[in-house]
């Protein structure tokens, strides 16, 4: 999969609220972050799991990250279920 812009590093803080997320990125800047996962994602929001999160393009956006993938004992896991067509 590639990304308009290279994927931001961080530490999940904790996920809330279905579409938000706290995140440090590595610079240790916290940052709310959109989660596009509306499930419970059981499994996948750990805090302090290892995390990437996209910048927005538009700057009037209320959230300029979006939560794309999570580090899990299993690999990575897509957070992103907008981008699920365009894999297929």
């Amino acid at each position: 999969m590639r990304y308009p812009a290279p994927l931001i590093p961080g530490k999940l803080i904790k996920r809330y609220k279905r579409f938000l997320a706290d995140i440090t990125l590595e610079d240790g800047t916290q940052i709310t972050a959109h989660c596009a996962n509306t499930g419970t994602m059981l499994g996948v929001k750990d805090p302090g799991s290892e995390v990437w999160v996209s910048p927005a393009n538009n700057p009037k956006r209320k959230l300029q990250y979006t939560w794309e993938l999570v580090r899990t004992p299993g690999g990575l896991v897509g957070i992103n279920t907008g981008h699920a067509n365009r894999l297929a």
